[in-house]
């Protein structure tokens, strides 16, 4: 089912004549209010430690429960990506990033209460003030820093983290050539 299958009433005016105009909106035929169903907005960060390690995370909550990711998380209302990013690594590592670079940005669904939630997901390249500080919380069950020839994006549960990962680590390999 698609997300705005939930939605059979205009939110103004009650109608049930709030009808799909394609898969990313629907319009009222009676006040003609119109909802459109843009990605919500969400972060990732590449971290490596001093050995040139990856900072991985395992999920604690669906979707993907179990597998690895990792650390970032939704942006909040009124929060730039940069806050964000800052904001969900501290929640779930307790690191302080010190410096960031946008790596990529990728589109991504993600599966809550039943439906695919488009998301639009940045990727940072960033480094922390102390790696050492490292203590797990929120929705992360464990984090390990992880050498990079021994990260395989198959095991990673989202598709976006997946595609990004492999991206980065391909950058990684050429940077190494040099």
């Amino acid at each position: 089912m698609h997300v705005l299958d939930k939605f059979r009433y205009c939110p103004v005016c009650g109608s049930k004549r709030f009808v799909e105009q394609n898969e990313k909106s629907k319009r009222c035929e009676s006040c003609g209010f119109e909802y459109f169903l843009n990605p919500s907005s969400a972060v990732a960060a590449f971290i490596l430690n001093g050995k040139g390690e990856l900072l991985v995370t395992r999920r604690k909550f669906d979707p993907g429960r179990g597998t690895l990711d990792l650390p970032g998380g939704f942006c909040d209302i009124g929060e730039t990506i940069g806050e964000a990013l800052i904001r969900e690594i501290k929640e779930e590592t307790n690191l302080v990033v010190k410096e960031k670079s946008y790596f990529c940005s990728l589109p991504n669904k993600y599966r809550y209460s039943g439906f695919d939630i488009p998301t639009l997901d940045a990727f940072f390249i960033c480094k922390v003030e102390d790696e050492t500080a490292l203590k797990v919380a929120d929705d992360v069950d464990e984090a390990t820093w992880v050498p990079l020839a021994e990260v395989h994006t198959e095991q990673f549960g989202l598709r976006s983290i997946r595609q990004a990962l492999h991206d980065f680590l391909q950058m990684e390999v050429e940077n190494l050539k040099k």
